[in-house]
């Protein structure tokens, strides 16, 4: 079940574009509201009556009134139907992370936009280049540098201090590892293990970075990766949501929009020196009307999921470049 915040940034949205205020909504629940259970629609009326989350209410609310009024979407026609998705999330692949339909046609997302694009298992980005949705249970550490992951263990467990440790990395259990993890709580890891883990971050980052290059060895697996990472499918959506200074309303090109607009001319990856793993990643897209040559920006932080030596590595994609400057995002009129 999503979260209580999850549930009114994603319903109220649906709201304003239902209801002339959102009082009126709560008061009168839309008919045209869809798959909301009464249970969902009991907690959204008690979280506004109670003043819960304030802010998210009136700002999703807005994005959905700047929804209705846009030229791009509703142009001041009341929907005929507005779904909510809920927690249902279909197996395989989503690459539209749609929360509401509307009128059967128009696909919305309701989300704060981080710089944060995905978070997967590197295996999953750096080989299958984002396609299928399995995780790979491989620690990637171990997979890519497993000599300077060893090295950096072995030191650990002499700073750590902890008996009946294992001397290999690899079969450490799930209690050893949060162990080891507590043992190594600072902030900063210890003057041994600092070259140890300069060492891990380079290896990882390098070899990471040459995989991902090594997958990406066609124009088209190239031009594929870019739309999966920025989420261009098949189908335009909207993207209706804040970031930490503003409201950000987004049209999202399908893929045929796009190719029509747009060129990939290069999409390069490179290792960064950045106290972690760390790849970097530009594409450079043609506006083909313009000539313009157009970079997005990214990165992919490589790190442990629930701290030091605990769990399988995470590749979290970051996109550093403003989504409203992306080709591809257009801001709502």
């Amino acid at each position: 079940m999503p979260g209580d915040l999850t549930e009114i940034t994603e319903i109220a949205t649906a709201l304003g574009m239902l209801a002339p205020s959102l009082p009126a909504a709560i008061v009168h629940r839309p008919a045209q509201l869809s798959n909301v259970p009464d249970s969902t629609w009991a907690r959204l009326v008690a979280a506004h009556g109670e003043g819960r989350h304030k802010a998210s209410f009136a700002t999703s609310f807005a994005n959905g009134q700047a929804f209705l009024a846009a030229d791009d979407a509703l142009r001041g026609r009341r929907p005929r139907i507005a779904e909510w998705k809920g927690p249902h999330r279909p197996p395989g692949d989503d690459v539209i992370p749609a929360d509401l339909r509307i009128d059967h046609v128009f696909l919305v997302s309701c989300k704060y936009l981080s710089k944060v694009l995905l978070n997967p298992g590197p295996a999953r980005l750096f080989e299958r280049l984002l396609v299928g949705e399995e995780r790979s249970t491989m620690n990637w550490f171990a997979a890519t540098a497993p000599v300077e992951f060893q090295s950096l263990y072995a030191a650990a467990k002499v700073e750590a201090g902890i008996t009946g440790l294992p001397a290999d990395v690899n079969v450490l259990t799930r209690t050893q590892q949060a162990s080891l993890k507590a043992a190594l709580s600072a902030r900063t890891w210890p003057t041994p293990l600092k070259g140890p883990w300069r060492d891990l971050c380079e290896a990882v980052s390098s070899r990471s970075a040459a995989r991902w290059a090594m997958s990406v060895s066609s124009p088209r697996d190239r031009l594929r990766l870019l739309w999966r990472l920025l989420r261009i499918s098949t189908a335009t959506y909207f993207v209706l949501g804040t970031d930490k200074a503003a409201h950000l309303r987004l049209r999202v090109d399908s893929a045929w929009d796009w190719m029509q607009e747009y060129e990939l001319l290069t999409f390069q990856m490179a290792p960064r020196d950045a106290g972690q793993p760390e790849v970097v990643w530009q594409a450079v897209v043609r506006h083909r009307s313009s000539g313009i040559e157009l970079p997005i920006d990214g990165h992919v932080e490589i790190r442990w999921s629930h701290g030091r030596f605990l769990g399988s590595p995470e590749a979290k994609v970051y996109l550093d470049t403003p989504h409203v400057q992306v080709p591809g995002y257009h801001a709502l009129s």
